[in-house]
């Protein structure tokens, strides 16, 4: 009696608030309607009476944890969805103190990192290959018109950072979190350049290594299972590409100092990586955040763009070029997300029902997130600090001149 009370109250308090095209259906065949419509685009399936606590303070963290343990069923579009658990959230949290973005801190000793990057990368190569584009590059590609296919995309996106680093013929590389290869390999092939790629993930370095060599370039590339933090030598350019979100926003300045290290005096380094639009905690709203370090990235943590930027100056870097890629990663998930939906049944057979359902929620939940500047993205390109302004470039045209 104590549940239906609260959960009459909470419909008409959403109802009256928001008017959304959703329908609850509890385990007993009661049905709510959380506003006016002739037929509800998204229907919420409650499998058992143990689904409430979560519905009533409905974080994101909540609806997706309920989802992931098969408390709830969600009947709908996919965007349809997203877009009704994100107003369902924002409508009920009015007690927003209750939900407040906490600044979360982790450990991110090599061996914790290694741990959570093999949590979220070892799930299986045929899981990823499933959604991602034949190359298997896991982050946010470049849609120069806007028109392109996301293989495309990607490789426009690998030549774009190449192309603003003015990657040389015979220059040293080194990637760090090179996944399963793609930017290495690009790099020697169109670039001619030597290249050393370090991650974590087992699953990656067996493919890379593989790629690296049914390509015939054993000679220019190394793909190694290392922490960037064990590596030695120095290089004339080097990439981080959706790495740094796992280094933790307090191990930033030493981060940034190691790349320094890592270049020599006339390098260049490109920074690739999502950050908060939360300038206070650095957190994702309506306890997405939660949701993603419980679920997906264990012990990831966004900073602010302002943050970044500091930490680098702080690690002994100058930033001398910085483009926001929002609109493209929005892009890249939606599409990502849309290839998971058609290769649904497939993903079924690789992982199990959680995993299904985690990664589900969690590109299009993205998808929406970068849509709405709730995340964002930044390429950042570095050199060491105190050098001469004369050695610098004198515009971006260098950047979208094509190669004759």
């Amino acid at each position: 009696m104590f549940w239906e009370k609260k959960l009459t109250q909470w419909v008409d308090e959403v109802r009256e608030r928001a008017n959304l095209p959703a329908r609850l259906v509890l385990w007993d065949g009661q049905q709510h309607d959380f506003g006016q419509f002739a037929a509800p685009q998204v229907t919420l399936h409650v499998k058992t009476a143990t689904a409430l606590p979560y519905l009533l303070e409905p974080s994101l963290d909540n609806l997706g944890e309920a989802y992931v343990k098969g408390k709830i069923d969600i009947e709908g579009k996919l965007t349809d969805i997203i877009n009704i658990g994100y107003s369902l959230a924002k409508s009920t949290v009015t007690n927003a103190s209750k939900l407040a973005r906490v600044r979360r801190y982790f450990n991110h000793s090599k061996a914790s990192d290694k741990k959570a990057i093999q949590y979220h990368y070892d799930v299986s190569n045929e899981f990823y290959q499933l959604w991602l584009d034949k190359n298997m590059v896991y982050s946010c590609a470049y849609f120069e018109n806007g028109d392109e296919d996301i293989d495309t995309a990607q490789l426009k996106k690998i030549d774009h950072i190449l192309t603003k680093i003015q990657l040389q013929p015979g220059h040293r590389l080194l990637d760090i979190g090179c996944g399963w290869g793609a930017l290495v390999i690009r790099a020697a092939q169109k670039f001619g350049a030597k290249c050393v790629g370090v991650t974590l993930s087992e699953n990656q370095f067996k493919l890379a290594t593989e790629r690296v060599k049914a390509a015939g370039l054993e000679n220019q590339i190394e793909i190694r299972l290392q922490d960037y933090r064990d590596v030695p030598g120095q290089f004339d350019r080097i990439t981080s590409v959706g790495m740094f979100e796992h280094v933790g926003r307090k191990n930033l300045p030493d981060y940034f100092a190691k790349i320094r290290d890592l270049l020599v005096d006339d390098g260049v380094a490109m920074n690739h990586g999502i950050t908060s639009s939360d300038a206070d905690s650095g957190e994702t709203s309506l306890g997405g955040g939660e949701f993603i370090d419980k679920y997906v990235f264990p012990d990831g943590e966004l900073p602010h763009i302002g943050l970044a930027l500091e930490s680098m100056q702080r690690g002994g870097l100058e930033a001398i070029d910085v483009e926001s890629l929002r609109r493209h990663y929005a892009h890249t998930l939606d599409i990502w997300a849309n290839r998971f939906e058609e290769h649904a049944e497939e993903a079924k057979k690789l992982v199990d029902d959680a995993h299904f359902r985690i990664w589900r929620v969690y590109l299009a939940g993205c998808a929406y997130a970068f849509e709405n500047d709730d995340v964002s993205i930044y390429q950042v390109i570095c050199r060491k600090a105190g050098r001469s302004a004369t050695t610098l470039p004198w515009s971006r045209r260098y950047i979208y001149e094509k190669a004759s």
